[in-house]
């Protein structure tokens, strides 16, 4: 498979959406189904044992002679958030088949490359649900989640054919793991900048999300003296402002992101009483995301406080940090520089499928370079020769685990 066939299927699964003014292709949705159906269309013209699973994995297997082979699994994801770019996700996925394919001598290890359901999580607001099958680790707790239209995980996983009580036998047991190697665009700038194609992942930072609540007084906007309200909104608007600020004197180890904001029942003549927001806390050092949370907490406390407003805070998920395992990596790091270039080592702010399955094996990523960084956005795009080249890295790397 070329460079340009590789192109070809990405834009190919991008006219696959639910908007028909944008990409967006989540969890369960028709588009979602004609993806599967796509993708297990090119796994079995590759010559792979193919199937989907009962979460939607789309999966792909090279089986070995060797009746002792454990295996070795590559693959991303296929869901995107809304209004996504073409590359996050299928861009891995096409170029793991690309190196099975490639393959013309027998491996005295299994590989089956993945298609994974629910990395972005934005149906049903958990991530990892299809990696999560595959590492044995889905908490069925989790089928309760509604949609917003009121669709259960659960119903969702039945409309598409999936049966909820054989998830547990999708899995791939601790013992028959090998490893798990990930290719995916970088999603940030550095490698853009250095003109360097690819580098080697050294950890994924963790992450804290939680749903902030501002509750003060609702009022007329027309009446209440200006020293007597209790606006939950410009309580809100200080907090926001005060993450940025301590978050910027961090800036060397953690990110944090206010990324919505809602105001219950609001208009323009009324004081708003309730208002709630999220953050996004991520750093590669759990000791940072323990003192964030922590810190931050008093901080938005203490102007919650002094602006008479009460605050609730909900954590909604939280990720531990993830590294790479050393082995894989250093396997990966010599086929870089068997291709002569530079190698560059980078932690991921961005999560991914990887987080799940480290739980249950070693993991190693590789980073291609995009477009000035740009990800979930459709101006997101890679170069043909930094595809070629990842490809050359990624089939030296398979090489080096014979």
């Amino acid at each position: 498979m070329s460079t340009a066939t590789i192109f070809a299927r990405i834009q190919e699964l991008a006219t696959i959406s639910e908007d028909s003014h944008c990409l967006t292709r989540t969890f369960g949705s028709m588009a979602f189904i004609r993806a599967t159906q796509l993708i297990s269309g090119w796994m079995r013209e590759a010559g792979l044992i193919t199937y989907i699973d009962n979460i939607g994995n789309v999966r792909g297997r090279l089986v070995s002679k060797n009746p002792h082979a454990r295996t070795l699994v590559l693959g991303s994801h296929f869901d995107t958030v809304t209004n996504a770019g073409r590359f996050d996700g299928p861009l891995g996925i096409l170029m793991a088949l690309d190196a099975v394919i490639g393959i013309t001598i027998d491996l005295p290890f299994h590989i089956e490359v993945v298609a994974f359901c629910d990395e972005e999580g934005v149906r049903y607001h958990t991530t990892y649900l299809g990696s999560k099958v595959l590492a044995g680790t889905f908490d069925p707790q989790l089928l309760a989640l509604k949609d917003a239209a009121g669709i259960t995980l659960e119903e969702a996983i039945h409309l598409i054919g999936g049966c909820t009580d054989q998830l547990k036998n999708d899995s791939i047991p601790a013992a028959a793991w090998l490893g798990y190697f990930e290719i995916h665009i970088e999603q940030g700038p550095v490698l853009y900048e250095k003109h360097i194609p690819a580098a080697i992942v050294t950890a994924i930072a963790g992450q804290q999300r939680s749903q902030l609540v501002f509750k003060g007084m609702a009022g007329h906007a027309g009446t209440v003296p200006m020293e007597m309200r209790q606006d939950a909104l410009c309580c809100a608007a200080a907090c926001i402002v005060a993450i940025e600020q301590w978050a910027l004197q961090h800036r060397e180890h953690v990110v944090a992101t206010v990324g919505t904001l809602q105001v219950v029942h609001g208009a323009s003549n009324v004081i708003p009483g309730e208002v709630s927001c999220s953050l996004d806390l991520r750093s590669a050092d759990a000791a940072m995301l323990k003192q964030g949370y922590q810190e931050l907490s008093q901080l938005l406390s203490a102007i919650c406080t002094n602006r008479n407003i009460r605050l609730e805070w909900h954590p909604v998920q939280e990720t531990a940090p993830v590294h790479c395992d050393p082995l894989l990596s250093g396997l990966l790091e010599k086929a870089i520089q068997s291709t002569h270039i530079q190698t560059v080592k980078l932690v991921s702010g961005a999560g991914h499928d990887a987080v799940a399955i480290s739980t249950i094996a070693p993991v190693c990523m590789l980073f291609v370079r995009c477009f000035k960084g740009i990800s979930h956005h459709p101006l997101e795009d890679v170069e043909a020769d930094d595809i070629e080249a990842a490809l050359q890295i990624a089939r030296n790397f398979i090489l080096q685990l014979i």
